[in-house]
């Protein structure tokens, strides 16, 4: 079918097939790439893309015998940052630190994002000008500015996580075991005048600006609004861990992940996105006096470590201590008192339903039981077909089920619909990958180092003979698909 309609479009002079993208060279249109690390036994990585409509790895008549993204040399690539309304992907390999733009269009890749070193977590806004990345191990949030050729790397211990708006103008950065945000901000010519002449001189809530002496980007801990220059009050989170935003843009979701990650509650912090934006003051002299924020809270009974938003609803994804043993006909319920040192932990859905404007109002279900995971952990979660959500977990071999010799897996189908639970078994690993392959009714995965296929209608298995790889599979991602909103990874 593919040949056929690229046959079609080639005979009346077109090249593309849908929202003006371009007809790629392998003719396929519906392609799912796969983050391989360790392929063989001289390369470290390859990302290879198979044909999601048939479900095989190689051409119909077997030529070519796999399809992969040419020039690509990063190592033990890790996560794939799907961008299909630009064309385009940014793959960040765990084993040298790159962050490989590849263009869905051409089905190549080539250079990096400039960045040094490895990172705990990394994103490139959609319009490749900036790219910013949190490394655990240097304590410092880098930024890598491409409108000025600038790479500015900002202090900040123990940062572990950084999140990035999908319009790619504002970014929070997080530190791990810590109750406080941070976001950065890109100076003017004439604010790089004012504050020039080191740390004296830097604005409120500056905690690092680089270069000190001249600065071109500050890094700001998000402030309580009874902040002055005299007294200086951090606005107080509970364990963040990542944030989420809304379908518009203006409102972020900070994740408090509260006692699975040795906090006190789990709840959602409700911020202004406009505050943060990092060209914020652009032009001025000065930044803006509202560079303080205000928030509001709300309660997460099961946990808060990922989200997934839409129009009308937040899905929380968490981890809470479990109240007791199991028996083969008992759900797992959270625990009334905080974990202790022997608790062991289960996973929940909350879902928040949203009022007009998502400041206020917001009513909350009771939470849901589905696959265990780690505690703090940030899963998978994607929305499908035929109104599901698909949650993947990582280390669910630990959680309540598994300790009680009961049936589990790292993988959950949730009926948005109907608010019906479908857990995936039997277990095959870390779910460290999900793909949407919308209009097609179907799921691809990276459980375990290998590719699988569910259908959307059920959650049965589709046969995977034909997508298998050699090496570990880590990432999948729907090269064709409609919207950037299919991405796990913001």
């Amino acid at each position: 079918m593919a040949l056929v309609v690229a046959g079609a479009l080639a005979g009346c002079g077109g090249t593309t097939y849908f929202a003006g993208r371009s007809l790629p060279p392998s003719a396929l249109l519906n392609r799912v790439l796969i983050a391989i690390q360790n392929p063989g036994a001289f390369a470290k990585g390859t990302l290879q893309f198979v044909d999601a409509y048939y479900d095989r790895r190689s051409g119909f008549t077997g030529v070519p015998p796999s399809f992969n993204i040419s020039g690509y040399s990063g190592a033990l690539p890790a996560t794939i940052q799907n961008m299909p309304e630009e064309q385009l992907g940014a793959v960040y390999g765990t084993g040298d630190g790159s962050l490989v733009p590849v263009s869905y269009a051409k089905e190549t890749s080539s250079g990096g994002s400039g960045l040094n070193g490895l990172s705990s977590s990394v994103f490139m806004t959609r319009n490749q000008n900036f790219v910013f990345a949190a490394s655990q191990s240097a304590h410092i949030l880098t930024v890598v500015d491409h409108t000025n050729g600038g790479s500015y790397p900002l202090s900040l211990p123990g940062i572990y996580r950084v999140s990035v708006n999908p319009g790619g103008s504002m970014a929070l950065a997080f530190v791990e075991n810590s109750n406080y945000a941070y976001y950065p901000v890109k100076l003017s010519s004439a604010q790089t005048t004012n504050y020039s002449g080191g740390p004296t001189t830097w604005p409120l809530g500056a905690v690092d600006c680089e270069p000190q002496n001249a600065p071109g980007w500050c890094l700001f801990q998000a402030l309580d609004p009874s902040s002055t220059s005299a007294h200086i009050v951090p606005l107080v989170f509970d364990r963040p861990v990542k944030a989420v935003f809304s379908s518009d843009g203006g409102t972020a979701y900070v994740l408090n992940c509260g006692p699975e990650c040795g906090g006190s509650k789990a709840s959602i912090s409700i911020l202004p996105v406009a505050p943060m934006i990092f060209l914020v003051g652009q032009g001025s002299g000065t930044l803006p006096s509202n560079a303080t924020l205000a928030s509001s809270n709300v309660a997460i009974p099961g946990g808060a470590s990922n989200a997934l938003v839409t129009s009308s609803t937040i899905y929380v994804v968490g981890q809470c201590a479990a109240a007791s043993t199991l028996t083969s006909n008992e759900e797992p319920q959270c625990a009334a008192g905080p974990p202790t040192q022997n608790s062991l932990f289960t996973g929940m859905l909350t879902v928040l339903s949203l009022p007009t404007g998502a400041t206020s109002g917001i009513t909350v279900s009771n939470s849901i039981p589905i696959s265990d995971g780690a505690p703090g952990a940030v899963s998978r979660m994607l929305e499908a077909d035929n109104n599901t959500l698909w949650i993947g977990m990582t280390k669910c071999n630990n959680g309540v089920r598994a300790a009680n010799s009961l049936p589990y897996g790292c993988l959950t189908m949730f009926n948005t619909s109907t608010n019906s639970v479908t857990m995936l078994e039997p277990y095959l690993g870390d779910a460290t990958g999900i793909a949407a392959v919308t209009g097609l009714n179907k799921i691809y995965t990276a459980e375990g180092g290998q590719v699988y296929i569910y259908a959307t209608t059920d959650g049965t298995a589709i046969d995977n003979q034909y997508v298998t790889v050699t090496g570990t599979a880590y990432d999948v991602a729907y090269m064709d698909a409609t919207t950037d909103a299919n991405n796990t990874v913001y």
